[in-house]
């Protein structure tokens, strides 16, 4: 039988632990401190992703004969208008170190050079995951593209289209493709602490929409 684990050469995987092993703490008290089957299974769960952090073997993914990379990606899109010119809204987007700024979720974002990007990203209970991207597809007032590149501890792609509207407001379409540091079980652990990208992206874009249309330097 294969051994699964979430070591990786370039370290990336021991993030991963990191917060297997935060979060499975976290959620073992949690169960305990609880009565029935909903205590039972959230202990269950705990001292899972603790073992798993703790030996770096994932006992789920060996017996199904895959790894962290046979997790399925999970889909976010949402849209949001604005009412302000479509260029000074992707010029805002474009100079990648203001995201941070939109997205309660990234603690930074540092331009590398016209196209590559370091990241690093929010994790459940005070942790943080990075990784680097590059643009692929960069059409000026239109559409920003992006994916992860090799290594990232988040695998993930997306783009932001940016549509003029006749009254002369945008709309911005956010659509990203990304698989959660310690699949599947990790995007419901990070749902479990508010911190789901579905519902951060969501909120985020209202935040932005208010500050964006409220202020006059943009």
């Amino acid at each position: 039988m294969t051994k699964a684990t979430t070591k990786s050469e370039d370290g990336g995987m021991d993030q991963t632990r990191v917060i297997s092993g935060a979060a499975g703490g976290a959620l073992l008290l949690m169960g305990l401190r609880k009565r029935g089957v909903l205590g039972l299974g959230m202990a269950a769960v705990g001292g899972y992703l603790a073992y798993r952090a703790a030996t770096g073997n994932d006992p789920v993914m060996a017996a199904v004969g895959g790894g962290a990379a046979t997790s399925k990606p999970i889909f976010v899109e949402h849209s949001v208008v604005i009412d302000r010119p479509t260029q000074a809204v992707y010029d805002y987007w474009r100079k990648l170190e203001n995201l941070p700024q939109i997205m309660s979720h990234l603690e930074s974002v540092t331009e590398l050079d016209d196209k590559r990007s370091r990241w690093v990203a929010k994790a459940p209970l005070g942790t943080h995951v990075e990784w680097e991207a590059e643009i692929v597809n960069d059409k000026p007032g239109q559409r920003i593209g992006w994916h992860s590149l090799p290594g990232a501890t988040v695998d993930n792609a997306g783009s932001v289209q940016f549509e003029e509207l006749p009254n002369g407001g945008t709309r911005v379409h956010v659509a990203l493709s990304y698989r959660p540091p310690a699949g599947p079980l990790g995007a419901a652990v990070a749902k479990l602490f508010g911190e789901e990208p579905s519902q951060q992206i969501a909120e985020d874009l209202q935040k932005f929409k208010a500050a964006f249309e409220g202020s006059d330097k943009h």
